[in-house]
Formats: C-alpha cells, structure tokens, sequence
C-alpha cells in the first residue's frame, strides 16, 4: 500500500517534501493535488521512472504527459530552444493552469512527448508540487486515474485505483476538480489550442494574436 502523508498544499512542511523527494529519487511515483484534480509524479528526466508511470496508468504509448517546473531554468533543460512567443506567455499566466508545448531536447525520454519530440511544460499556481519540482528537477503531472477513467480529486480515490503500485500519495484534502489546464502548442504558427482550459483563449488571444483551433491529445 502507498504511504499516505497529510499535507498542507500551500504550505508543505519539509518532512512531506523531503519523503516525496527520497521517493522519486528511487525512480518511484508520487501523487499529489494540482490546481483542479490530483496528479501522478515521477522524475521527468528518467526514463526508468517514465517507464513506470506509463505501465501504472495503462496509458496508451503515443499519448504525451506534461511536466511540471519551478522555474525558466527548469524549463531550459527540457526544451531544445524557448520561443520568444513563449516568454511572454510565461510573464504573463505563469506561474498558472497553462501547459506550453514546444521541442522537447534529445535528452527528454521519448516516452514522455508520445514519440513526437514535443513536451508540454507549465509552472503550477499551487505551491506543493512546484515546491517539489524545486527540490528534485521538473516532474510529471499527468492525471492521477487509469487512461480513459475520471480523474481523482481525493487522495482516498488514489488509493483505491493503485493501491500499492505507487509510492506516496501527498494528501492535501479534495482537489477543487473542474477545469484543467489550458494546453497551447507553440510547435506550429499561429499556435494550437490543444485542450481548453482554465486560462481562456480570450486571455491568450491577447498576447498570441491569432491561435487556431486543435484536438486534445491526452496531455
């Protein structure tokens, strides 16, 4: 079975951060509450741990999963070049429910851009897991559920679907649920509006100018 720790997601205490530190560390996978519903971490930079989640969630291999970074710097170890596009969407929304997806380095494991080459990368609003990205390096933030099956807003639903296929699960009460975050692929001119989300295109409309219309692709 996970160990459960009872967290505070705004304001985490070490002990809780150090924990899930030592467990993804060991290429293990953590789960956490986001923004709208509870996510599935493992180190983004280790294909072992990739590897895992993918198994774990049963999701289908060309589906991508994001990343979650604490910072610019973080996201310069993932993506081969920052669009200047990009730079100000950052100023402007993060940090915030706004996934960037842009050419991912050689270094990213293929499995985490679906074998496209391309990852999509945000800063959350909510302290813990960026908290947790700042101790450990960018982590995945894909959603805590079997593919294809509601996303869990409680830790006790984590729990129940994986039970002792993962590690830890930080739980900081139910998740507020709703909208996820927006997904705007930066790969093509004018952008792509992959998944509508919490940001909305009025808003991004004022800094992209033109955006065209996509299909979500399960990020």
């Amino acid at each position: 079975m996970a160990r459960c720790l009872v967290v505070d997601p705004r304001h985490p205490d070490r002990g809780a951060l150090d924990e899930a530190g030592r467990c993804l560390a060991r290429d293990g996978i953590i789960a956490f509450p986001t923004e709208s519903f509870y996510g599935l971490g493992v180190m983004a930079t280790s294909a072992a741990a990739v590897e895992r989640l993918f198994t774990v969630k049963r999701r289908p291999a060309d589906q991508p999963v994001p990343v979650i970074v604490t910072d610019r710097h973080q996201v310069t170890q993932l993506i081969e070049t920052v669009p200047e596009l990009a730079e100000r969407l950052m100023a402007r929304f993060w940090p915030g429910p706004l996934t960037l997806v842009m050419a991912a380095r050689a270094t990213v494991p293929s499995r985490l851009t679906g074998g496209t080459g391309r990852l999509g990368v945000r800063q959350p609003g909510l302290p813990l897991p960026a908290l947790i990205a700042a101790a450990v390096g960018p982590i995945t933030a894909t959603s805590a559920n079997r593919s294809g099956a509601p996303p869990a807003t409680t830790a006790q639903t984590v729990e129940s679907v994986f039970h002792d296929e993962i590690e830890c699960i930080l739980d900081g009460g139910p998740s507020p649920g709703g909208a996820p975050s927006t997904v705007l692929d930066l790969t093509v001119s004018p952008p792509r509006l992959v998944r509508p989300g919490r940001i909305s295109r009025e808003r991004l409309l004022a800094v992209c100018k033109q955006i065209q219309a996509g299909n979500a692709n399960g990020l």
